[in-house]
């Protein structure tokens, strides 16, 4: 009898432990663009916008669709040597994690404001800061910005890591329908920065429109995967 007693408090005390251990479905490291070509008013709108996804009803159903929890960074680029965090690892798994999140994001202040796109530099960033990040079982980069990689290595040299390996690089591009935007911006992040299995890319029609496309982003980015979703038909009886 001593021996049951002592099994079931053990087993009450560990299955509280056995929660919190659950599984972390996605790391998620969002990249937001402080280079030259973002004035004052697009950085507010950028910052503003992710923050303001963050909050939505939409969003958080998805990030509240799945007891495996999803874990969120945040840091902004721009030179080689210009990466600063903005939210440190954040595990999302309760309502009030994510709109803490959200609150350190839009309460944050653009840091530097004259360097050039060192795209490629801001990605090999993203990839040693995941060696921070909690076990998951997916990891994502979401890069947003305005212009094409100006300084240092491209992304595609980056890739050549062996940490990117295990990433999947998704791009929110700012389209300000002007003569860079028109010509290539697309194009580039199509051939040059969507990196992994299904990564894909949503554009935005200049920075007053980083909300929604990034609502629209984050909402399929930590979404669960529909398991069971494609069904086999029937086969015929007899």
């Amino acid at each position: 009898m001593v021996r049951i007693c002592i099994s079931a408090a053990l087993a009450l005390m560990l299955a509280p432990m056995a929660a919190r251990a659950a599984p972390c479905r996605l790391a998620l490291l969002l990249a937001l663009d402080v280079s030259s070509s973002v004035d004052p008013e697009e950085d507010r709108l950028q910052r503003g916008g992710l923050a303001a996804a963050l909050r939505a009803p939409s969003v958080a159903r998805a990030f509240f669709a799945s007891d495996a929890p999803v874990t969120i960074a945040a840091f902004e680029w721009s030179g080689e040597a210009h990466q600063q965090i903005v939210l440190d690892w954040t595990v999302i798994d309760h309502p009030g994690a994510l709109a803490r999140a959200a609150d350190v994001i839009g309460s944050s202040q653009r840091s530097e404001s004259s360097q050039p796109t060192a795209m490629g530099h801001a990605l090999r960033f993203g990839a040693t800061f995941f060696d921070g990040a909690p076990s998951c079982d997916a990891r994502v980069i979401d890069m947003a910005g305005d212009g094409q990689n100006n300084e240092g290595i491209g992304p595609q040299t980056a890739y050549r890591a062996t940490a990117f390996s295990q990433i999947t690089v998704n791009g929110l591009v700012v389209n300000a329908a002007d003569f860079e935007g028109e010509l290539g911006l697309i194009a580039f992040y199509k051939s040059q920065v969507l990196h992994g299995p299904g990564a894909f890319m949503v554009i935005a029609s200049g920075f007053a429109d980083f909300e929604r496309a990034m609502r629209v982003k984050l909402i399929r980015e930590v979404s669960p995967p529909a398991l069971g979703a494609i069904t086999q038909p029937e086969r015929p009886k007899g």
